[in-house]
């Protein structure tokens, strides 16, 4: 997908595959996790995470990539919701959620306040913070 990086939105694409693989290992993903991804941008954890997910909830503010995720991923066991991390309610999910995503560091630390108002339905949590460019 062609998509330019909107500042409103702190975007910038995660696009070292190493750093992804690195991720990944270290979330450990197991098929019946209920993981939810902040975030998901143009796919670069979602894809390695739906090949080891049953399930996957992506939480997405940008109606572009929304628009293009329903199309890419349209054969995946995939949920997208078209929300505001800052406004999403975690809870409504279920209990024992697995969190992942690449933040935008402008918003990292309200993001991590809003989650940790969840912490009981949260086991745990595992972000990457974009560095500003």
């Amino acid at each position: 997908m062609k998509h330019i990086a909107k500042k409103r939105f702190g975007q910038n694409f995660l696009t070292d595959q190493g750093v992804i693989d690195s991720l990944v290992s270290a979330i450990s993903p197991k098929a019946d996790d209920l993981m939810v991804e902040i975030g998901p941008g143009l796919g670069a954890l979602t894809k390695p995470l739906l090949q080891k997910l049953d399930m996957l909830h992506v939480v997405e503010v940008d109606r572009d990539i929304i628009a293009w995720m329903q199309n890419e991923y349209a054969k995946n066991s995939i949920t997208i919701h078209n929300s505001d991390a800052l406004k999403f309610d975690f809870s409504a999910l279920g209990e024992h959620i697995r969190v992942v995503g690449n933040l935008p560091y402008n918003i990292s630390t309200p993001i991590l306040f809003h989650l940790l108002d969840n912490v009981k339905v949260i086991t745990d949590m595992h972000f990457m913070l974009q560095k500003e460019v």
